[in-house]
């Protein structure tokens, strides 16, 4: 399941993380969010492995803010606490598996 984090627990649960975690950055009017959010879905329940996040920008101008957030969606994958990968705009199922994998 997806977890809805805010700018008061992003540090416990993505910098002070040890795992590959997906961050998604995005909002409930954003339409290329809302198309995204099944595939993330469905992502989450095949990589068990991999911590999944999501971010509303509008809730936490914060940690969007101190991650250079600005277009949605925004997917950034963090390993160890640090950003490695960044993503920005709708992208295919296979595209993001691809980045996963690639982070693993």
């Amino acid at each position: 399941m997806i977890k809805h984090i805010n700018d008061s627990d992003f540090e416990n649960e993505v910098l002070d993380c040890d795992e590959l975690v997906l961050v998604d950055f995005w909002a409930t009017w954003c339409g290329p969010c809302r198309m995204l959010a099944p595939v993330l879905e469905e992502l989450d329940k095949e990589f068990k492995h991999v911590k999944f996040t999501k971010v509303d920008v509008d809730k936490n101008p914060l940690t969007s803010m101190q991650h250079g957030i600005q277009s949605i969606p925004t997917i950034k994958l963090f390993k160890g606490g640090k950003p490695v990968e960044t993503s920005v705009g709708f992208l295919p199922k296979e595209v993001l598996e691809n980045l996963i994998k690639n982070n693993l």
